[in-house]
C-alpha cells in the first residue's frame, strides 16, 4: 500500500514539475543582445567534427574482428 502512494506522489510531482517551472519563469524578461548579428563563427569546430566522424566511419570499416566471441 505505501509504495502505491508513493508510486503516486512521484508520478503526480512529475506532472506537476514543468507546470510550476514555466510559471516561475513567465515573468523573466529577456536581456538585451548587441551585436546578435555579428556572431563570429569559426571553422575549426566544423572541421574537427568532420575529422571525428570520418574517423568514427574509418574504424567500422576498416574493423574486420568479425570472428565469434565464443569458440
Amino acid at each position: 500500500m505505501l509504495q502505491r502512494i508513493a508510486l503516486a506522489m512521484a508520478a503526480g510531482a512529475l506532472v506537476a514539475a514543468p507546470v510550476v517551472a514555466q510559471a516561475a519563469t513567465s515573468s523573466r524578461a529577456p536581456a538585451k543582445s548587441e551585436d546578435a548579428e555579428k556572431l563570429g563563427g569559426g571553422i575549426l569546430l566544423p572541421l574537427l567534427a568532420a575529422a571525428a566522424v570520418a574517423a568514427l566511419i574509418a574504424f567500422v570499416i576498416i574493423d574486420d574482428d568479425d570472428a565469434p566471441a565464443s569458440p
